[in-house]
């Protein structure tokens, strides 16, 4: 089971990264595919979620996301996307996919990307 994650980069106030998820060992429409973010020296917290099929591929958003956010599959290429548009500074951080929705010892993690909204 193997998460890996990609897209971070450098964008301006305003600007619109896609973050990728790929997933290999397991399909993400059989589970529920989180993603999250840390700034050093805080608490890594949840983004956005996506959940299987079999719970109707319900989308989750933390409240300062809303609205900007938008969490979605592509199960033919076994990946999960975060569309990230209207950034702001304060949205800068790494960002994480994970497997459940929830950080626990169990959870699954990939590696981080990192995402710089500056000027």
């Amino acid at each position: 089971v193997q998460l890996q994650a990609s897209g971070g980069g450098l964008v301006q106030p305003g600007g619109s990264l896609r973050l990728s998820c790929a997933a290999s060992g397991f399909r993400v429409d059989d589970v529920a595919i989180g993603w999250f973010r840390q700034v050093p020296g805080k608490q890594r917290e949840g983004v956005s979620c996506i959940s299987s099929s079999v719970s109707d591929g319900i989308t989750y958003y933390r409240d300062s996301v809303k609205g900007r956010f938008t969490v979605s599959k592509d199960n033919a290429k076994n990946t999960v996307y975060l569309q990230m548009n209207s950034l702001k500074p304060e949205d800068s951080a790494i960002y994480y996919c994970a497997t459940p929705c929830v950080n626990t010892p169990r959870t699954r993690w990939g590696q981080g990307t990192q995402v710089t909204v500056s000027s």
